[in-house]
This record gives C-alpha cells, structure tokens and sequence, in this order.
C-alpha cells in the first residue's frame, strides 16, 4: 500500500522527486566534504624574513567561511617542510685505490692482434692476465674471497678458477710506472672468437695484486679483477673495461662504478668513438645483457652546481649516480636534476674541512710571488 503512495505522489507530483534528489546530494556533500584527510593543502610563503613561516591552508577552509563548517587550519614550520624532503644520507667508508688501469689504443685491439695495457699503481704489484676465463668460475672465485679464503695472489685466484682458463700472462708492475704491457693469445692457441652472445667466458681477466704484504695491510686492499672486454670476429663491439672488483683484505669486495659529473676540459675519451659508433655498441650491450641503464651526460664547461652555477659539485645522487650538486642544493631536491630520476640515497666526495683546505691551498698557489696584496 505504501508503495502504492510513493508510486502515485512520483507520478503527480515531480516536487517529491526534486526533493530526494536534493536530499541524496546534501548527504553526498556532506560525506565529501568529512573526508579531510586525503585533500591536499596549498602552502603560502611570506618571503622577506629571515626565517620563513609557512602557512598551509586547507581548501576546505573557504568553506568555513561560506558554509561555516568547523574544519581546522594547520600551521607548519618552514624548517619541519624542509627537513621531510631531505634525503638520506649515505654513510661512505673512504678507502685510497693504489691501482689503476687504462687500455691503450682500444681501436686496434683484438682477440687475434692482442691488447696493450697500461697499468698506474701506487706500489710494487703484479699484472696477471687471464684470456678466455670462465664467466661462472670468477664469480664464484669472488664469493669463495668473501666465505673462504683470500685471493691475495694469482695463485689463489688460479685454484679459485680451476684452471678453467684458456692462456695466462703476467708482468710485474713497479711502483709509479706507466709502461705499457703487451697481451696477445698465441697462435696455436687458434682462437679467433668466444662464440655466440650470451657467452660463458671473459675474453680477458686482468689481476691486480700488490706484491708486498704490508702494502695490503696499509691499504687493507689485497688485489682489483678487471673484466675487458675484447672484440673479435663474431662480436664487434668496441674494446672496454665491464667490471672492476676491488678485494678488500677482509674478506669483502667492492663493484667499482664510475661517477658522471661535468669537466672543465672537452677532452676526448680514451675510446675515440663517433656518437654512431656509441649508439651500435650500446645496442650490442643490451643485446648481450651486460648493458647498464646508464644516463646520458651533459657536457658542461665546468664544475659549478648544475643549479646555482656557483657552489662546487660534490654530492653523489643515488642510484643514478650524477655528480651535480653542491652541499646548498643538495636539500631542495628529491629527484636528479639531471635525469629526473628520484634520489634514494646521497653522499659527499669530501667534508667541509677538506673542502676550505683545497680552496686554501688554491689561493695560495694562484698568488704569485714578489707581488703584494
């Protein structure tokens, strides 16, 4: 009977349909308007002060003053905004290299014609290569360093491996010298390339090792593994280094990655490469699965902040991996601002301290003598 009602005053009457559509809308704006929790808040800054008071407004808030409804104001500090963008701060353990490794004419290197190799140490060591070494034997080689013992000399990394090398060299390095070492296969060994991508040998493995030991415990670094790689008939991709590992005397190892920061210099890479060249040999990479997503660089013409083009660079954004900002830039960002991408951790290339030190001795360098200031 009742429904019969509804029925009859909907049909008679469209003031009862206007009134429940009304009042299905003030219950919607109602629960709306409740919701406060998600809705965002607009910041106004009163800047001409030394300490900046921010006042974050609700939006909800102009309704108060049309509707009356109670919903609250919230007050913020400046400083307590600021402090939830920074990001985090990675804690580094400085540690001083004594190797260095830099290939010489990549362009006319090859599996048949050999490679040269110029090795820059701080001490006494020795240069052991490793041609066509097995990819799975050297990774494990590098966690039996960590879980059993230390690969402190080629022979520990040679009973590592297994043998499972095709042909071994080694040099000794002395301390500061900068001679180039010649590797080349020998002809009977008659390899010409290590097959098809993804393959299961390096083409070559270069070793590392200080040759006396209180130079490892000064150090507390024992050997550096670097992965080259090689091109030959079947895979042209240009020569480089793919990984270096750096084997700490206690039984840890370190993935070196290089930093991408600006030069004041436009110097040439040691690679010599056109943008062409680049672009085959980054396809290849992927193809291979050993290219990494690494960003494009922006040549710059200095080493002033990316930002304020005045303080000097030396924050480390992570993981991308950009050297660009200076220690004042470094809060107001949570994103690169070279690549976008956003920033999981940073860390500093030197303290403040060391920072007023080198600025010290520059300007003591820069004053030139017999003349008064």
């Amino acid at each position: 009977m009742a429904a019969v009602f509804l029925v009859t005053l909907y049909e008679y009457s469209p003031l009862f349909y206007i009134a429940v559509v009304f009042a299905c809308f003030l219950v919607t704006s109602g629960l709306v308007l409740g919701c406060t929790v998600k809705t965002p808040t607009f910041c106004h800054t009163k800047l001409g002060l030394d300490r900046q008071a921010v006042l974050c407004v609700h939006p909800n808030t102009f309704l108060k003053a049309r509707f009356g409804l109670g919903v609250p104001v919230i007050l913020r500090n400046s400083e307590e905004t600021e402090s939830s963008t920074r990001v985090l701060k990675k804690r580094m353990r400085q540690v001083k290299n004594p190797f260095g490794l830099e290939i010489s004419h990549p362009g006319t290197a090859s599996v048949t014609k050999g490679i040269t190799l110029t090795p820059d140490c701080l001490e006494d060591c020795v240069l052991t290569c490793y041609w066509g070494c097995n990819v799975q034997k050297l990774h494990e080689a590098l966690q039996k360093h960590v879980y059993c013992f230390r690969i402190n000399t080629p022979q520990a990394l040679e009973d590592a491996l297994y043998n499972e090398y095709l042909y071994r060299q080694q040099y000794f390095i002395k301390k500061n010298e900068k001679e180039e070492k010649y590797c080349q296969l020998p002809e009977d060994a008659q390899v010409v390339d290590f097959g098809p991508v993804p393959r299961a040998r390096y083409p070559l493995i270069a070793l590392l090792t200080l040759a006396d030991e209180e130079d490892r415990e000064i150090y507390d670094i024992i050997s550096m593994v670097a992965v080259i790689h090689i091109p030959d008939e079947s895979y042209r991709l240009s020569c480089r280094i793919l990984y270096q590992y750096l084997l700490l005397a206690q039984g840890q190892y370190h993935d070196l990655k290089q930093l991408f920061m600006s030069a004041n210099s436009t110097a040439p890479s040691s690679c010599d490469t056109s943008l062409g060249e680049r672009s085959i040999d980054k396809s290849l990479l992927e193809k291979a699965g050993l290219a990494e997503d690494e960003p494009e660089l922006h040549e710059e013409n200095s080493k002033d902040c990316v930002v304020c083009q005045n303080g000097p660079v030396n924050w480390v954004l992570l993981p991308c991996r950009h050297t660009c900002l200076c220690d004042g830039c470094i809060r107001y960002f949570q994103q690169c601002p070279m690549c976008r991408q956003f920033v999981q951790e940073s860390f500093p290339l030197c303290s403040k301290k060391e920072q007023d030190e080198d600025e010290s001795t520059q300007i003591l360098e820069d004053v030139l003598p017999g003349r008064v200031f």
